[in-house]
C-alpha cells in the first residue's frame, strides 16, 4: 500500500518541476499547463468515490491492482506524448488509476490494523510515503529532467507499477465481496459533470472573461449538476456518496479541512516551480533542491504524526499543522518584494512540517468516524475532498497568474505579478482549515469509529 501511494505521489511531485521544460518543448500556455495538473486532479477527484465503492463491492486487492495498471498506462502515454492534448489525456488516465488505488489502499490498512492507535500509526507511515516521494521526487525528478528530459519522469512509473502489482499478489490478502451493493451510475455521471464544468469555468474563465457566455454556461452547468447530485444521492438506495455519513461532525470537519489544505497546497506546488524557473532563472535540478526542505519536513514529521495525534489529540495536531502552512504561504507571498532565498527555504520547511502534521491525522479521523463496512467509501470521500480542493486551488489561484500571463507562452514578469494574490488566497484557505479542525473535531476523534 505504501508503494502504491509512493508511486502516485512521486508522479505528482516531479511533474511540477517539469512544467518549464514541457511548456518550452510543446509550446504550452499557462492554461494548458494548468490542465496538465488539473486533468489528473479532475479525473482523480471525480472517480475517487467510485474507486472506494468498487473496492468494497468487488474486492480491494483486485481494484488496487487495476488502478496501478491504469496509472502505469497513463504515465506511459504521457511519456510518448507528441503534443499537449495527448499529454493531458495521459494524465487523466493516470488520475483514474490513482482514484482506484488510493482509497482502497487506505481501506486495506484500516482492516489490517483494527486497533485505533495502531491504525493511526500505520496511516501515518502510509502518509509518510507521500513525504518520501516528495524527498526523492524533487531531487531525482530535477536531475532526470535536466539530464534525460521530462518524458522520463513519466516512463519511470511503468516499472514501479509492475513492482507494486507483484507485491500485491504476494502480500495483500483478498477481501470478501459485499453483496447487495451496486454502482450509483447517475451519481458518478453527475459528479464528473459537476467537477468538470467547475474546473473548465475557473481555468478558462480568466481568458474568456467572467461575463463571457461560455464561462456563465459552465458555471450554470456546475451549479445544476451539484443540485441534481444531492437529490440523486438522497433518492438512491446505494448512493455513491452516502450523505448520512456527514452526521459525524468529526468526519465533516475532516472532509472540509482536507479540501482547505489542498486548495492552497496544490496551487503553491503548481506556481512555485514555475516562478523559480521562469522568474528567478533556476534550472529544474536547482528547483528540486530548493524545494527539498518542504519534502524533508513533510516526510520526517508525517512518520510521527500518528503518535503525536494519539498523544495530543488529532484536533491540536491538525489545527497546528494547517496554521503553520498558512504562515508559510504568507511568507512566500512577499516574493514580489525580493524575498531572500533563505526565507524562501524557511517557508518551504514550515509548510512541509505543517503538511506532515495534518495529513495522517486527517485521514485517520475520517476513517475512524466511518462505519467499518464503509471504510472504502469513507476513504474515497476524504480523498475526493482533497482532490476537489487541489483541482479548484490550481484552477482558482492559478487563475490569478493565468489572467496576468494571458494565452501566450509563459511571461516571467506577468507570472510574478499574479503570484502575490494567489499565495495570500492559499494562506486564507489554510487558516480556514485550521479553524474548522479546532472547532469541530473532538478530542477522542480517533477512537469513535462510526459514532456521530
Amino acid at each position: 500500500m505504501c508503494l502504491g501511494v509512493f508511486l502516485a505521489q512521486l508522479d505528482t511531485s516531479v511533474v511540477n518541476l517539469a512544467l518549464g521544460r514541457i511548456g518550452a518543448e510543446l509550446g504550452s500556455s499557462v492554461a494548458q499547463l494548468q490542465w496538465v495538473i488539473d486533468g489528473y486532479n479532475l479525473t482523480y477527484a471525480s472517480c475517487l468515490l467510485t474507486g472506494g465503492t468498487l473496492g468494497d463491492i468487488f474486492g480491494r486487492r483486485r481494484v488496487f491492482m487495476t488502478g496501478i495498471v491504469f496509472f502505469a498506462a497513463g504515465s506511459l502515454l504521457c511519456g510518448v506524448a507528441p503534443e499537449n492534448a495527448t499529454l493531458i489525456g495521459g494524465r487523466m488516465l493516470a488520475g483514474l488509476g490513482a482514484a482506484l488505488q488510493i482509497p482502497v489502499s487506505l481501506a486495506i490498512l484500516s482492516d489490517a490494523y483494527p486497533d485505533a492507535e495502531q491504525r493511526a500509526r500505520a496511516i501515518g507511515t502510509w502518509a509518510g510515503c507521500n513525504g518520501l516521494a516528495w524527498v526523492v521526487g524533487p531531487a531525482l525528478g530535477g536531475a532526470i529532467v535536466g539530464q534525460a528530459g521530462w518524458r522520463w519522469i513519466f516512463l519511470l512509473a511503468v516499472p514501479l507499477g509492475m513492482l507494486a502489482i507483484g507485491l500485491s499478489l504476494a502480500c495483500v490478502p483478498k477481501s470478501s465481496r459485499q453483496g447487495g451493493r451496486s454502482i450509483d451510475a447517475p451519481g458518478q455521471l453527475l459528479a464528473v459533470l459537476m467537477l468538470g464544468a467547475l474546473s473548465i469555468a475557473f481555468i478558462e474563465g480568466p481568458h474568456w472573461g467572467w461575463s463571457h457566455l461560455a464561462t456563465i454556461v459552465f458555471l450554470a452547468i456546475a451549479a445544476c449538476a451539484s443540485a441534481c447530485f444531492v437529490v440523486a444521492e438522497f433518492r438512491s438506495p446505494q448512493p455513491l456518496l452516502p450523505l448520512t455519513i456527514f452526521r459525524s461532525s468529526a468526519f465533516t470537519a475532516a472532509v472540509l479541512a482536507a479540501a482547505a489544505m489542498t486548495f492552497g497546497m496544490y496551487a503553491m506546488l503548481f506556481l512555485m516551480p514555475l516562478y523559480l524557473q521562469t522568474v528567478r532563472g533556476a534550472s529544474a535540478p536547482a528547483v528540486g533542491l530548493q524545494m527539498l526542505p518542504l519534502s524533508l519536513g513533510f516526510f520526517v514529521v508525517s512518520l510521527k504524526s500518528g503518535a503525536l495525534a494519539a498523544r495530543f489529540g488529532a484536533r491540536v495536531v491538525m489545527a497546528s499543522g494547517l496554521a503553520l502552512m498558512g504562515l508559510g504561504f504568507l511568507i512566500l507571498s512577499t516574493l514580489s518584494r525580493g524575498l531572500d532565498i533563505v526565507l524562501i527555504e524557511f517557508a518551504f520547511l514550515q509548510i512541509g512540517i505543517g503538511l506532515g502534521l495534518n495529513t495522517g491525522p486527517l485521514l485517520s479521523v475520517g476513517l475512524a468516524a466511518a462505519p467499518k463496512l464503509n471504510t472504502g467509501g469513507a476513504a474515497g470521500v476524504v480523498n475526493t475532498a482533497r482532490m476537489v480542493g487541489a483541482t479548484l486551488g490550481v484552477a482558482v489561484l492559478g487563475g490569478f497568474v493565468a489572467a496576468q500571463a494571458g494565452q501566450n507562452p509563459i511571461d516571467a514578469q506577468r507570472i510574478a505579478e499574479g503570484l502575490h494574490p494567489a499565495l495570500v488566497g492559499g494562506a486564507a484557505s489554510e487558516f480556514l482549515g485550521a479553524l474548522l479542525a479546532w472547532r469541530w473535531i473532538p478530542a477522542n476523534a480517533l477512537r469513535c469509529r462510526g459514532q456521530p
